[in-house]
């Protein structure tokens, strides 16, 4: 019975050793036929050549099976030694095993010829008793082996075929998966291209139609009408700018590089967020702050690109429900996570249940949980606070 847990050539000197011991029992018992009649280093010879060719069962099953042959008839000769004749009866299973198929019909052959005329020797000389001994000794020594070792090569055979036609299974089913993934993604390519962009697209040719107006009725820039024509317009080509980078990573199924236009906005761009909050908040009182602790360093791109959704998600419902005042913005960079703080001055009004409210909420703290982190926010002593912290290590830099 093969050993799984132990390597292949370990196994044949097992069953080598194990042969050569059994056998030396049985001589040291003088358990062989005719033993005060055949040579003891005859017996003996037999012994070890067939245990020799164990070592060799796997490798050279064309030799082992001849050279076992010749020794099994010499031991048949000599004495019959049971341990002999079971080890040879193991090299002809190895050689069906390990052999070609080719090796296996001629053992089917060969083999069943030696147990016809094994047994028809034996049903001429000693009878019908002698005879019907000798079939069934003779087919437990030549035939049973290559029998079983064939039913086994089947089943090895069969086993490697399912276990080839389920890796096909899983890689048309990975197939199938990725093509799903990649006609959902353009769909929503189309839908963002079709829906989105198209309003964001007539937003800014209405804010830019208005300007034209503006400057032909001479305004003057500081205008707060003009002012806000400028915000309007700035922000719906920039909506328009990230909703072509949204599109194209959509739509990239490959693995190339990817295009610069594309590149994901980090904290580098946390000022020109302040400009703009700045110059669309003065009309309603309100004032923005940027301060910083600690060096920046390199910050890996799914924690600069969180951090900047963040800011920028937490700046625009400022703009949208805070009341006069000064919102603080505060960065602390440590050498393991990045802590964004923001405080702007909270009203305490009931929400007027605009599409999608509390929507940026959600999406702020699933930012955070993607990359291990945690966010929270809400009123804190008169002002609306929230607070995220960011991992900076590289576990992070892989989960987004």
């Amino acid at each position: 019975m093969p050993l799984p847990s132990l390597p292949p050539h370990r196994l044949d000197r097992l069953i080598a050793l194990s042969g050569l011991l059994g056998g030396a029992v049985l001589i040291v018992f003088k358990v062989y036929d005719r033993p005060e009649r055949n040579p003891l280093w005859l017996v003996l010879l037999t012994l070890v050549v067939m245990a020799g060719l164990e070592l060799l069962r796997r490798t050279r099953p064309v030799l082992t099976v001849t050279v076992g042959g010749l020794t099994c008839a010499l031991c048949l000769v000599s004495g019959s030694l049971l341990a002999t004749l079971i080890m040879y009866t193991d090299l002809l299973y190895a050689a069906v095993i390990y052999g070609t198929p080719r090796m296996s019909k001629v053992l089917h052959f060969t083999n069943g010829a030696t147990v016809l005329v094994l047994s028809g020797l034996a049903l001429y000389y000693g009878g019908t008793p002698a005879g019907l001994l000798i079939v069934v000794i003779s087919s437990l020594l030549f035939l049973a082996p290559v029998w079983t070792g064939d039913v086994m090569r089947k089943h090895r055979q069969e086993a490697e075929t399912e276990r080839l036609r389920a890796e096909q299974t899983a890689l048309l089913s990975e197939m199938d998966r990725r093509e799903a993934i990649g006609a959902e993604r353009a769909r929503m390519a189309r839908e963002l291209h079709d829906v989105v962009a198209n309003h964001l697209s007539a937003i800014a040719i209405h804010a830019t139609g208005a300007q034209s107006v503006a400057r032909r009725r001479e305004l003057p820039a500081d205008d707060p009408l003009v002012e806000v024509l400028a915000v309007i317009r700035e922000n719906s080509v920039q909506g328009l700018a990230e909703m072509r980078r949204m599109i194209g990573l959509l739509r990239d199924s490959g693995g190339g590089e990817a295009d610069e236009s594309y590149a994901a906005p980090d904290l580098a761009a946390v000022d020109a967020l302040l400009a703009k909050a700045r110059a669309a908040g003065q009309d309603v009182g309100l004032d923005f702050e940027l301060t910083e602790h600690g060096e920046r360093g390199v910050v890996p791109v799914p924690v600069g690109l969180a951090a900047y959704r963040i800011v920028q998600e937490s700046l625009t419902n400022a703009l949208k429900h805070a009341g006069p005042g000064l919102v603080a913005l505060r960065l602390e960079f440590g050498p393991e996570e990045l802590r964004i703080a923001v405080d702007s001055p909270y009203r305490g009004e009931p929400g007027r249940g605009l599409p999608g409210a509390r929507a940026g909420l959600v999406g702020m703290a699933e930012r955070a949980g993607l990359l291990g982190g945690s966010f929270e926010a809400g009123p804190r002593d008169g002002y609306w606070s929230v607070r995220a912290v960011l991992p900076r290590g590289r576990e992070s830099e892989g989960r987004e």
